[in-house]
C-alpha cells in the first residue's frame, strides 16, 4: 500500500511559477512508476506528467511541455511537479499518482493504483 499527499499548490499569477511535491510512504517508492494528472471543474482528469521508476523516463502532455518538469527523489520518497510560465487554463486540482510496484510508467490514468487527495493550482491572469 502506497499512501500519497501532495503539497505546493496556491494562486499564482500567469506566468509565473510553483512547485509541487508528493510525499509517498511505503518502501517501494524506487520501483513505482509516479505521474502528475490534473481536473478541472467540469472536465476530466488529464495526464499532465509521468515518471519511470528510475527518473530515467519522463512524458508530458503536449499542453505543458517544455513548461513543466517532472523529477523524482527515491531517498526521500518524493516526486515533484516544477510548474513554469503558467497559464490560466492551468488552473486546475493536480493529483499524483502512482502505479504498483514494477509496472511500466504509463500516461493512462486508470492504470494508476494509487492516487493523493490532491493540491489545487489556480492561475490569475
Amino acid at each position: 500500500q502506497v499512501q500519497l499527499v501532495e503539497s505546493g499548490g496556491g494562486l499564482v499569477q500567469a506566468g509565473g511559477s510553483l512547485r509541487l511535491s508528493c510525499a509517498a510512504s511505503g518502501r517501494t517508492f524506487s520501483s513505482n512508476a509516479m505521474g502528475w494528472f490534473r481536473q478541472a471543474p467540469g472536465k476530466e482528469r488529464e495526464f499532465v506528467a509521468a515518471i519511470s521508476w528510475g527518473g530515467g523516463s519522463t512524458y508530458y502532455a503536449e499542453s505543458v511541455k517544455g513548461r513543466f518538469t517532472i523529477s523524482r527523489d527515491n531517498a526521500e520518497n518524493t516526486v515533484y511537479l516544477q510548474m513554469n510560465s503558467l497559464k490560466p487554463e492551468d488552473t486546475a486540482v493536480y493529483y499524483c499518482a502512482a502505479r504498483k510496484p514494477l509496472a511500466l510508467v504509463t500516461t493512462t490514468p486508470g492504470k494508476y493504483d494509487y492516487w493523493g487527495q490532491g493540491t489545487q493550482v489556480t492561475v490569475s491572469s
